[in-house]
């Protein structure tokens, strides 16, 4: 087998089912099998998928186990030399996975790819990110990448044409080398959902594996489906990963400074948030329900 494509699904019923209808509708030019893991969806997911993709393997979890562990779940299922973790969420174009596959096949010293990942109107979307450090995470918190790029990647000025050696890629859309997933490791069980993909690329470089952008294979991402449900113990669990991610990569100060750094750029958040009520809705709600989510960040902070 040559590519086994992986997709992890919690009440996504119709869009799991776009996602493999842009699979199946224009299938890769290569052997391929695709493995479903259904976190105890309470929607028609494992229905609709039983009558109409039963030609995938379907994994059923009696409970949500989170993205890492659902996808560790379906790896010994696998037998393809390439694994592709992809989001029910997403719509693969014509042609990109076999540009993936056949990039890995062209580029023996790269572990991982990404493909180029698109949002529903066709705009680019962020997909690609330098390796995470206090000093890029302080940056992005106080929206400093408006001025000069230093948190994160300036993709919008990349060559389409072309692709691009990176430190980290969003895990909507990641393919791996068996090999280098062997010699790595699956993702760490401790990140129940975000970082689990940093975290993975972080131990592929550490391997010396090398990590690419391939805008030449498009993906569309519409982004967050699954934690829009649940989307204030997502912010959280956001904030938890990246702190799990710097006490195991760069040791417990390093985490203990980036609680501070959540700390400090937390709190003038919630000294400006009177001001949502002068603004019209649906702003004010939504800067409200921010203000909310940060202000449970700041509370259950130390438990982190």
């Amino acid at each position: 087998m040559d590519l086994s494509i992986i997709i992890v699904s919690w009440n996504t019923c119709d869009l799991v089912m776009q996602c493999l209808a842009s699979i199946y509708t224009h299938p890769p030019d290569c052997q391929f099998e695709v493995v479903i893991v259904d976190n105890a969806s309470t929607d028609d997911s494992v229905k609709m998928l039983r009558e109409h993709y039963s030609q995938a393997r379907l994994i059923e979890n009696s409970e949500n186990v989170g993205f890492a562990r659902a996808n560790n779940q379906a790896v010994p299922e696998c037998t393809g030399r390439y694994i592709l973790f992809l989001n029910p969420d997403t719509r693969v174009m014509p042609g990109a996975l076999e540009t993936l596959v056949q990039f890995m096949e062209a580029h023996p010293k790269a572990g991982a790819t990404g493909a180029q990942i698109l949002n529903p109107d066709g705009s680019l979307q962020l997909s690609c990110y330098p390796a995470p450090t206090l000093r890029r995470e302080l940056w992005r918190l106080l929206h400093l990448d408006a001025l000069w790029p230093y948190g994160e990647y300036r993709m919008a000025d990349w060559n389409l044409e072309a692709s691009q050696e990176i430190d980290a890629m969003l895990g909507a859309c990641l393919i791996l080398r068996r090999e280098a997933l062997d010699q790595t490791g699956l993702f760490d069980r401790d990140y129940f959902m975000y970082s689990e993909e940093i975290d993975l690329c972080y131990r592929l470089r550490q391997k010396g594996w090398r990590l690419y952008w391939v805008p030449l294979a498009k993906i569309i991402h519409c982004g967050g489906q699954s934690t829009q449900q649940v989307a204030s113990k997502m912010l959280l669990q956001l904030y938890k990963s990246k702190i799990i991610y710097f006490r195991k990569h760069h040791g417990r100060l390093s985490a203990f400074i980036y609680k501070l750094i959540l700390l400090i750029t937390a709190l003038p958040r919630l000294v400006i948030s009177p001001l949502a009520w002068l603004e019209p809705q649906p702003k004010r709600g939504q800067h409200l329900n921010l203000a909310r989510n940060y202000f449970q960040l700041i509370i259950v902070l130390p438990r982190l």
